[in-house]
């Protein structure tokens, strides 16, 4: 179902001129940062992936690809991708990336079960990264300096937006939280999991929530993560589960959490046996991408995808997606967001 968030008093900041030059600007800045902070060279990535092979992302689980036939190929399926994180790390085996290097690109997609709103359309634009690493780095001191290096740039971005366009001023610390999943659990034990992330966002203003896909000592996971690409099931020094997490800020305008990102260090031969175990998915040990994981010629890696206009909404100030991004959308819902001062392309 739909649902439309209605800000009290909105009133967009920017015309739809500005909005569209505020966006270029935010991309070109952003991703520039971005390649610096990480050693990130930018490469061009497949919109579509070819069924059965294991390449493409599978979320939560439930979310289904949008598939076709291609004609030259026997009518085989294709399948529109959900995200990139196993493509890219075949691309960087393919391309021999050295460690302490990687790659970024332009993901765009199609999901086509996502509950529209504010936060969510059936487009998907992100940077998706990737980047070498050595076993030795897979611990959660790692993530988080990865996490402060994009964290950085986003701070930088914010204040590009604000020599821009004065009326939008900075309200990112200057720091990143870090917490577990599991203590904030203990934190807000009442509180379903989308509470405590508004609950910890707005103390915090910027937090990384740690351990996301790994059962909780009440059971339940904190959210969903398919079992082939984050490690959500390694025990860190210490004793709690997760080597990924998500990225989230305060959003003033919908005064709820805003996740910006989601990253993690991927899983080795060991964590891919262990999850596909847990999730009752070890059919995909004979996948094409599992396979050369489990044959040992794939890189040890860390990357993430970062929505580009969910940042882009954050930095202008805006309370729905669609005032970012052209989509489809419930004639009422249209009609709703334009009676409250939001403007759907």
């Amino acid at each position: 179902m739909s649902y439309l968030i209605k800000p009290t008093g909105y009133k967009a900041l920017l015309n739809l001129s500005q909005t569209e030059m505020g966006i270029k600007m935010i991309k070109d800045f952003f991703q520039q940062n971005l390649s610096s902070e990480l050693r990130l060279r930018r490469v061009t990535a497949p919109l579509f992936v070819l069924k059965g092979l294991g390449i493409n992302d599978d979320l939560n689980g439930t979310e289904r690809a949008v598939t076709f036939p291609i004609k030259d190929l026997n009518d085989k399926q294709a399948e529109i991708v959900h995200s990139l994180a196993k493509w890219k790390r075949l691309t960087l085996a393919d391309y021999h990336i050295e460690k302490d290097y990687g790659i970024y690109t332009d993901m765009n997609a199609i999901r086509s079960d996502e509950e529209l709103g504010n936060l969510h359309s059936l487009y998907v634009d992100q940077w998706d990264w990737e980047r070498v690493m050595g076993e030795e780095e897979r611990n959660i001191d790692f993530l988080k300096e990865i996490v402060r290096r994009i964290y950085a740039a986003m701070v930088r971005t914010e204040y590009m937006v604000y020599e821009m366009f004065p009326q939008i001023r900075p309200v990112l610390p200057q720091q990143i939280r870090f917490i577990h999943s599991e203590d904030l659990l203990r934190r807000y034990p009442t509180f379903t999991p989308k509470e405590r992330e508004d609950a910890i966002a707005k103390e915090y203003g910027a937090v990384f929530i740690i351990g996301i896909g790994c059962p909780l000592s009440n059971g339940e996971k904190h959210d969903g993560r398919a079992p082939d690409y984050d490690d959500w099931s390694t025990v860190a020094e210490n004793g709690q589960k997760g080597l990924n997490g998500d990225l989230l800020v305060w959003d003033s305008i919908l005064n709820r959490a805003l996740e910006l990102s989601s990253m993690g260090i991927r899983v080795n031969k060991e964590a891919l046996l262990r999850q596909l175990k847990a999730c009752h998915a070890e059919e995909r040990k004979e996948l094409y991408f599992h396979k050369r994981l489990l044959n040992d010629e794939l890189p040890q890696t860390i990357g993430g995808g970062i929505g580009q206009s969910r940042l882009c909404m954050f930095y202008l100030r805006k309370a729905h997606i669609g005032e970012i991004q052209a989509s489809i959308w419930p004639d009422e819902m249209r009609e709703e967001a334009r009676a409250a001062g939001m403007y759907l392309i």
